[in-house]
């Protein structure tokens, strides 16, 4: 089994104060419509998915309404795929998406694309890994970076992190 990571294309949030935290709802720009549709021909050609699961936000919606259109398949929604709140601890905020990641897991689906935003991501790696909670790491993920999780013969395997290969 296999759980592609996908962060959102270039979202409006991008361009808000440095300090914002990514609970904002705004939509994708132009130029993050294109860039989603550049990951979603790549996904489909090398990674096609089963099944689509997408952060209720409108820019990881938006990402994911396209890429299941490309790789035709069902796509639902997840709040708990939603990026960490202002109010959320840390820790709750890990425990949210160690609930989302076991539930990708029992799906039992062969492939399954993850919509998400850059602090999911990386709780969700966080907990693919089992990192301690308290630790000094974080994982980049640039807009429609990809990062594939893989469960091969018992092991948990990092196959890459943040491609963007189809953006070049």
């Amino acid at each position: 089994m296999q759980i592609l990571l996908i962060r959102h294309g270039e979202s409006e949030d991008d361009f808000l104060e440095e300090d914002y935290r990514g609970s904002t709802d705004l939509p994708l720009t132009a130029a993050g419509r294109e860039q989603v549709r550049k990951m979603a021909g790549w996904v489909k050609k090398e990674y096609p998915p089963d099944v689509i699961l997408s952060s209720p936000l409108k820019r990881a919606a938006e990402t994911a309404e396209i890429l299941a259109a490309e790789a035709n398949c069902q796509m639902e929604v997840l709040d708990g795929l939603r990026e960490g709140g202002e109010s959320e601890t840390l820790q709750y905020f890990r425990q949210r998406c160690e609930a989302v990641l076991a539930a990708a897991e029992a799906k039992r689906e062969e492939r399954i694309a993850i919509i998400s935003h850059g602090g999911t991501i990386t709780k969700l790696i966080e907990s693919f890994l089992h990192l301690p909670y308290e630790h000094d790491f974080w994982f980049l993920s640039d807009n429609t970076g990809v990062h594939c999780l893989d469960y091969w013969k018992g092991k948990r395997i990092l196959r890459f992190a943040n491609s963007t290969a189809h953006l070049v």
